[in-house]
């Protein structure tokens, strides 16, 4: 009897990957792709509606889909690695290369997405991952709270307790952001690829760097946690509980922070909480969808996001190419006519256009085009 060399797919993860696409997919449609151009004015009720419609979006969505998107990629590092390892492979060295391939699907992406791409902050952080793939559980579950706990922004503040001089390196993010904003309203397309694929990236990756998230995803799959058993079911259930406990004391302190005179305490305490309630009402999305994942008409209802998942970098990818062409003055330049409203209905047709593809693709070939391209490579 030949032992099984490949860990099974694991179903929940798939859908759970083609749920976080979604919501990327949605929440970008409702920022017009990173380009803030929207009607100057519109009827009363609408403009009610789309408060309502941008409220419910970015509270339920915005930063805990591309927290969800980070935790399944350190999970998909242990697959691929645990696999390699199963027929006697160290993955480090072949993960390293996967990340000089997807930095260039990062750049193809960041050429449409002029706030730069995240995928190139995932090839940045994923060298943690090289690094830690041969610690232990308890290593591993230690550095993902150290990093989780937000180090940087703490030195900030306590620096500033020490001297009330102190301020912040700048970056200049701002001013950099302002001019990708020129040169995407000036219409000029390949001003607009060049710009977007270098000073877009740079301003994006200067934005935010942290790693706390791959090493969850790291742990989770080391644990199986995604695996359907009681105990798993059981810590699901533990992991909900205590995370929708946390939210709102969390989410109360940081609105409260956030409304200090300090900009130095926004920028450094604030940022802390904001990253901290975010990241426990991400949990309580990923409890939540796999709890009710057992259940046989949620999984029927949600199957489409499974065929969705399979295909997450082409869909991640194409949804950037599309919206660019719909909402940027060089394509259809719809951004203008388009509230908050108008545009997560796009969004939502967007979403349906591309799964119809996956199915169909999926029904003749194993993997996506760019997944295809990717695993050749």
């Amino acid at each position: 009897m030949e032992l099984s060399t490949k860990t099974p797919r694991i179903e929940v993860v798939d859908a759970l990957r083609g749920f976080a696409v979604m919501a990327i997919l949605l929440v970008h449609n409702l920022e017009h792709f990173i380009f803030p151009v929207y009607p100057e004015s519109s009827p009363e009720w609408l403009t009610i509606l789309d408060a309502g419609v941008f409220n419910a979006t970015f509270s339920l969505l915005a930063g805990k889909s591309y927290a969800i998107f980070a935790l399944l990629f350190g999970f998909t590092f242990y697959i691929q690695s645990h696999n390699q390892q199963l027929k006697g492979k160290d993955f480090g060295y072949r993960f390293l290369w996967r990340m000089i391939l997807l930095a260039g699907f990062a750049t193809l992406n960041a050429a449409f997405f002029p706030a730069g791409d995240v995928l190139l902050l995932f090839v940045v952080v994923s060298l943690v991952l090289f690094i830690v793939r041969k610690w232990s559980d308890k290593a591993i579950l230690i550095t993902a709270i150290l990093f989780s706990l937000q180090p940087i922004e703490w030195f900030h503040y306590i620096m500033s307790l020490f001297n009330p001089a102190y301020t912040l390196p700048d970056l200049n993010v701002g001013a950099m952001y302002a001019e990708v904003a020129e040169y995407t309203k000036a219409g000029n397309f390949w001003d607009f690829l060049i710009g977007n694929v270098t000073l877009g990236q740079k301003a994006s990756l200067f934005w935010a760097i942290g790693a706390g998230r791959f090493l969850f995803g790291l742990y989770i799959g080391r644990k199986e946690l995604f695996v359907t058993t009681e105990s798993h079911l059981k810590f699901w259930m533990k992991a909900l509980i205590i995370a929708a406990i946390s939210f709102a004391p969390l989410y109360s302190l940081k609105e409260q922070i956030m409304q200090s005179d300090s900009s130095l305490i926004q920028q450094t305490v604030g940022t802390a909480f904001d990253m901290w309630q975010k990241f426990a009402f991400t949990i309580v999305l990923v409890a939540s969808f796999v709890l009710l994942y057992q259940k046989d008409q949620f999984k029927k209802t949600v199957s489409n996001l499974r065929f969705y998942g399979k295909m997450s970098l082409t869909n991640y990818i194409s949804q950037s190419i599309l919206g660019a062409i719909i909402y940027f003055p060089f394509g259809f330049y719809l951004a203008p006519y388009c509230g908050y409203t108008l545009s997560l209905i796009i969004g939502i047709i967007l979403f349906l256009a591309q799964v119809r593809f996956c199915k169909w693709w999926l029904s003749k070939h194993k993997q996506g085009p760019l997944e295809t391209i990717w695993h050749k490579w």
